[in-house]
């Protein structure tokens, strides 16, 4: 009943959204018709919110926000004619997520790391800081230490050549999901990694590959992505790099769910999370209520990004695999509280990969049957060695089918 409520509410709200015949190109016409009085009501939140004694006019200003970035999302092609790009409609999404916390909030919100004289650029800081990095309000929030240079030119060398690399994992990864299985990930209808035709051990042995491979792909592209800003931010924005700390710590050297999920795994959207579904079911059913609301609002989001390119997914899969992460931290608490031992230890890494393949598989097959993946690669860093890869993958598609006669 809770999935179909689910499924049915998401029906209803992208039911409003323009078909791609209605929507408008994003162009300068529609950047300053539509996209900049949503950027900048929200960047004027930001400067509020950094006063005092703002809370009222917050609250009276916050549903002219929704609406001008529902908006911008609903009627402007962010994609721009790809398909593979609708997602970015979601940062509007973000934008008024954002926005809802700092519209209740009672005392200002301070930058103790680095404040400026002026508040307008304390503004933009906050408004494109999504871990809250040197703000009173990341309180909780672990970073990775720091092994890059520090010096300003070196950072920036550092970051750009990470950010060729990754580019090249990237797309080499992504290459070799799609000649692994291009049922599942070359076609934009989307299709399952599961394949019926093979007995379930092999089965799932070829879904955990894919899991795997896909899993190092999203990481391999992120990594990209926050080099390429590490580099802006520092060169052309003239940050200071302790502003850019790693956004990863060598996730599969986690040896637990709560040292993946809470620390080594990239802590972007926490705050978003944990406000939205955290913070609400943890005031009614205490620490067991947090996670499940935090993870609850993490899957709800991965499948929205999904949805928005293919509107027949099921939501259900992702946000349930979403939640038995939840599950899995509080079984670690059972542990911990039975034994008087924390999970840790290469048992612990062995029990957080098997945990995160189980559901990790089902989690890939939503994003794979919303025909996420069928795309070129984001950068063609990988074409010297493409050949070399889809020769490899197929290869071994053989063998694994081969292993059933």
């Amino acid at each position: 009943m809770p999935w179909t409520l689910l499924e049915t509410l998401s029906t209803a709200i992208l039911g409003l959204q323009p078909t791609s015949a209605e929507t408008l190109p994003f162009d300068l016409s529609t950047l300053f018709t539509h996209v900049l009085p949503a950027c900048v009501s929200y960047y004027v939140f930001a400067v509020l919110v950094i006063l005092p004694g703002t809370r009222t006019l917050r609250i009276s200003l916050w549903p002219l926000i929704v609406l001008l970035a529902y908006r911008a999302a609903v009627l402007v092609d962010f994609s721009c004619n790809n398909p593979q790009r609708t997602y970015l409609n979601l940062v509007m999404f973000i934008m008024v997520m954002r926005t809802l916390e700092w519209t209740f909030l009672k005392d200002p919100l301070k930058r103790h790391v680095r404040p400026t004289p002026s508040i307008f650029i304390d503004a933009l800081d906050l408004a494109t800081n999504l871990r809250g990095v040197g703000w009173n309000w990341s309180e909780g929030l672990r970073l990775p230490p720091e092994t890059r240079p520090t010096s300003r030119l070196r950072f920036a060398i550092y970051v750009l050549l990470s950010a060729l690399y990754h580019s090249f994992i990237c797309g080499t990864l992504h290459t070799a999901t799609q000649a692994f299985a291009p049922e599942a990930f070359t076609a934009l209808s989307g299709g399952t990694i599961f394949d019926d035709t093979l007995p379930p051990l092999i089965r799932y042995t070829r879904s955990s590959i894919i899991s795997i491979i896909v899993a190092f792909d999203i990481y391999a592209g992120m990594q990209m992505a926050y080099d390429i800003c590490s580099f802006i931010g520092v060169m052309i924005v003239r940050q200071d790099p302790a502003q850019w700390p790693p956004v990863f710590d060598e996730p599969w050297k986690a040896t637990s769910l709560h040292d993946f999920w809470g620390y080594r795994w990239h802590q972007i959207m926490r705050r978003l999370f944990i406000v939205l579904g955290g913070w609400p079911l943890g005031f009614v059913f205490g620490r067991v209520g947090y996670l499940f609301g935090a993870f609850l609002v993490s899957g709800i989001y991965h499948i929205v990004s999904v949805a928005v390119l293919n509107r027949s997914v099921e939501w259900w899969c992702m946000v349930f695999s979403f939640e038995m992460m939840a599950v899995g931290v509080i079984i670690e608490h059972v542990f911990t509280k039975m034994t008087g031992k924390r999970v840790g230890g290469w048992v612990g890494n062995a029990w957080t990969i098997a945990w995160l393949l189980l559901w990790g598989n089902r989690m890939i097959n939503a994003l794979a049957r919303g025909g996420l993946f069928a795309s070129t690669a984001p950068i063609g860093t990988a074409a010297a060695v493409e050949g070399v890869v889809v020769h490899f993958m197929t290869a071994l598609d053989r063998w694994l089918r081969a292993c059933v006669s």
